[in-house]
């Protein structure tokens, strides 16, 4: 479970303060397929990083059981100065797995070529992505977070993406953030909406995705 305990997250910007999520206290399984939606610029990206770590709540605290993957896609955490090969390894020993199955699995999804023994920061923002993608899936998570990456790129990536994800999931829940309802209810069985600030929970994706339809999409 993911477990949010009265957590909040707000901006402070030039205009005042955007209060992106509210005071919420929630768990959410990790067993299962679950679909956050919302509007584009809803907050839907903060909470996911939130969830993984990468950014934190303004208050509250977030209880996290079983290993959960960063999202799927994220490439901040590579060392632009090290190659993909060092990286792999560098996050395969953080994980405790065996390296020289996860470079392999994880080159072979990322088609970076001689790249594999270049820095990173010598890349182009899509061969990164490709690398984080194939680094994730390379690695069996018990939760992956996904910020809609799934969908993107190209028709054969998409498709490439979608095939190798569906294989590696299979016995692992995932939390999918995405503006895009068809997406939701391809891949969800239970549904979240982040609607001004509040995360509503649905226990039928159908539910969740009726209620975004009237009140939240455009």
């Amino acid at each position: 479970m993911i477990h949010l305990i009265d957590i909040e997250k707000h901006f402070d910007t030039d205009v005042g303060r955007r209060q992106v999520l509210r005071q919420t206290r929630l768990s959410i399984p990790t067993d299962k397929r679950v679909g956050v939606l919302g509007r584009n610029g809803a907050g839907k990206s903060t909470l996911l990083n939130m969830i993984a770590g990468v950014d934190q709540p303004s208050r509250g605290t977030i209880m996290r059981e079983g290993r959960l993957s960063w999202p799927l896609g994220y490439s901040g955490g590579f060392h632009g100065d090290l190659t993909a090969r060092e990286n792999i390894s560098f996050v395969a020993r953080l994980y405790g797995v065996d390296y020289r199955e996860t470079f392999e699995r994880a080159e072979e999804f990322a088609e970076i070529g001689n790249y594999v023994d270049m820095p990173v920061r010598t890349y182009s923002a899509g061969m990164k992505s490709r690398l984080a993608f194939g680094l994730s899936l390379a690695i069996a998570f018990d939760c992956y977070l996904i910020d809609e990456s799934i969908g993107a790129g190209d028709r054969f990536f998409r498709a490439k993406s979608r095939r190798v994800f569906l294989n590696q999931s299979r016995n692992s829940g995932m939390l999918l953030v995405s503006h895009n309802e068809n997406t939701i209810r391809e891949y969800c069985e239970i549904g979240l909406v982040l609607f001004d600030g509040f995360l509503l929970p649905f226990g039928n994706i159908e539910d969740a995705i009726d209620f975004y339809m009237r009140r939240c999409a455009p």
